[in-house]
């Protein structure tokens, strides 16, 4: 007798409804345009306030053309994981670029700065140690420790004394002490405090791995990261990162000891068991790290627009939270608040995505605008006015 077909993910729905409700279900739009300064999204032309295209490298002349040749010698799909066929002269020459430019020994790629989390953090944490991670670490780092059989805490954000307490508390207790912290913390902006982290791990015997996605072609000499802009050279033991945002392209990195890349290469997962970055994006990467290296232009140009754009949204009255660097969050609280003002932003002419929970914690709801080289000022005035006047209409300023 054939039993009666149900739809046994009809839960989902319910779930679906439910995000809709209170303001956390998120409408993708659709781009039909370049990443720049402005962009086509779902047909309309609007000023780009949310992309982490910070230098504007995305669409370059120079990049775009680095990736068109190198198909044209090589091919698109690099046809295998690294470790059977699929390591090419390129990736070689982009980790020795990487290496160089980030004052590392050594570097490794991999597919996204996602998968060198998830691939480095278990290739490294054993079964007898301990994890210990900023409270506000990227959604990536905690995925990468959950994949560890290791034990794991926190510590307060950005506290070094919350740091402190937990290692006091677990030192001796572990085969090794691993602290993980973001450098760059992507809501909010604000900085970890590595001197100290830094300096707590080399008292306490333990070993510093960090997430400088936001922080690479930011931060330090040209963009060259957080560990560059401290001047903590030799002194953190891995650093991770992304290729999809400052560099404009897509890939992760690990840059460290040559002992550090040659382990990854025996036992980062993402390594072994999925195929390599393709030709073009290795290619362009290439061509952005070399025009990183040849300039300051473009990181100069992206902190002079972010000062200007953060000042007068403090003078109209908004609330950017304690951000450092360029990326600049207009905390709103309430989801559905948010979800209306980005709406509103829209509708005038500007894409501001909301930024709900659980990307950030329940009443913390916010647009996060993500200044770029890319503006000119006529663009930022066109910004400034628009926020003004969504802000006013809304009630959230005067």
């Amino acid at each position: 007798m054939a039993k009666h077909k149900q739809n046994k993910l009809a839960w989902l729905q319910e779930e679906l409804d439910d995000l809709r409700e209170v303001g956390r279900y998120t409408n993708i739009r659709t781009l039909d345009s370049p990443q720049g300064a402005w962009l086509v999204v779902d047909g309309k032309k609007v000023l780009n306030f949310c992309s982490n295209n910070y230098l504007g490298l995305a669409n370059h002349p120079r990049i775009v053309q680095a990736a068109k040749a190198a198909i044209d010698r090589y091919g698109v799909g690099p046809g295998a994981v690294r470790t059977i066929a699929g390591t090419m002269t390129l990736h070689e020459t982009l980790e020795r670029k990487l290496a160089e430019f980030k004052g590392a020994d050594a570097a490794i790629t991999f597919q996204s700065g996602f998968s060198a989390n998830i691939g480095a953090i278990p290739a490294l944490i054993g079964d007898n140690d301990l994890i210990i991670s900023d409270r506000l670490n990227h959604a990536s780092i905690i995925d990468g420790t959950r994949l560890t059989k290791a034990a794991r805490t926190i510590y307060e954000h950005a506290d070094p004394a919350s740091l402190r307490d937990v290692l006091e508390m677990n030192y001796g207790q572990y085969q090794r002490l691993f602290i993980i912290t973001d450098g760059v913390f992507s809501m909010d902006g604000d900085i970890a405090p590595l001197p100290q982290i830094v300096a707590l791990a080399e008292e306490f015997n333990a070993i510093t791995i960090v997430d400088d996605a936001h922080g690479e072609g930011v931060l330090g000499r040209g963009g060259r990261g957080i560990v560059d802009h401290f001047g903590l050279h030799g002194r953190v033991d891995v650093e991770i990162g992304t290729l999809s945002k400052a560099f404009g392209v897509v890939g992760g990195i690990v840059a460290g000891s040559q002992t550090l890349v040659d382990w990854l290469k025996q036992r980062g997962r993402p390594i072994l068991f999925s195929s390599a970055m393709t030709v073009p994006d290795v290619a362009a990467c290439i061509e952005a790290v070399d025009i990183l290296s040849e300039s300051s232009e473009l990181v100069d140009r992206l902190w002079e627009n972010a000062r200007t754009f953060k000042a007068e949204m403090q003078r109209l009255g908004f609330d950017i939270g304690h951000s450092q660097t360029p990326i600049t969050p207009v905390m709103l609280g309430e989801e559905r608040l948010a979800q209306q003002f980005s709406r509103r932003l829209y509708e005038e002419g500007v894409f501001g995505t909301a930024i709900t929970f659980p990307t950030v914690p329940r009443g913390m709801a916010r647009i996060r605008v993500m200044i770029s080289a890319a503006h000119s000022q006529e663009d930022l005035e066109v910004g400034l006015a628009t926020f003004r006047k969504v802000g006013q209409e809304l009630g959230v300023i005067d």
